[in-house]
């Protein structure tokens, strides 16, 4: 039996990961935009600041190019490039990460599932539709067509009601710490962060557990309180 009333995930980078071939994605954005190619993905992806942002990806990426075409010497709108690559991105691309199967097969026997995005369902349904993500989970919430975006308090609080759950009963899974731990927790929710790498620290936050794959999410569902604040806390003081 799960010690939680519903189990609710992040979409993107927690259940799922972009599938384009990047090389020809980046070659396109800038044939779209009239921009003489330079540089390569693997140089654009370090200059860019922590996750996306959701309120604004055109000027998160913008700010990439911006630091890459002064490294080349080149003088281009970061902002039309980035605007490029946006429209050039199929969002349909994507595949599950491993172990999300399981983890949602896993949160479906234990009870009602959700997925909660920060992204607008106009952008964001294409994806669900490729994963088939509608037929295995009860809820989704796009927070991205709301007032407030995670970490708000609001995106968590319409999810709980669409799953007929008490938020303080839920756990939710996800890949930020800044969006999706500190939402969780400002909305009430026990919190499972999914980190991307073992060497990574969750202070200043405070997840109520930490997971390095979502193949351990089933074991999570079902340890007791106890075992499962334990090794919670064990995960974060190696990291």
């Amino acid at each position: 039996m799960s010690r939680f009333a519903a189990v609710a995930f992040d979409l993107d980078d927690t259940l799922c990961r972009h599938d384009h071939d990047v090389d020809a994605l980046y070659r396109r954005a800038f044939e779209r935009a009239g921009v003489e190619p330079f540089g390569e993905p693997s140089e654009l992806w370090p200059l860019l600041d922590g996750p996306p942002d959701p309120d604004d990806r055109v000027g998160y990426l913008g700010a990439g190019f911006a630091r890459l075409a002064a490294q080349h010497g080149r003088d281009v709108d970061p902002v039309a490039l980035a605007a490029a690559f946006e429209a050039v991105a199929d969002e349909s691309r994507v595949a599950y990460l491993p172990g999300a199967a399981d983890a949602l097969a896993a949160a479906a026997a234990a009870g009602p599932v959700g997925v909660l995005t920060n992204g607008p369902e106009a952008r964001q349904r294409a994806k669900v539709e490729a994963l088939g993500l509608a037929d295995r989970v009860d809820a989704i919430v796009y927070a991205g067509d709301l007032p407030r975006r995670k970490p708000h308090a609001e995106p968590f609080e319409r999810l709980a009601a669409a799953l007929s759950v008490d938020r303080r009963e839920m756990l939710y899974v996800g890949n930020s710490l800044a969006y999706d731990v500190a939402g969780a927790h400002n909305a009430g929710l026990r919190s499972a962060w999914l980190r991307g790498d073992p060497d990574d620290a969750a202070a200043p936050y405070r997840p109520d557990y930490v997971v390095d794959s979502l193949d351990e999410v089933a074991a999570l569902l079902t340890a007791d309180d106890r075992s499962g604040d334990e090794a919670a806390t064990r995960t974060e003081g190696d990291g």
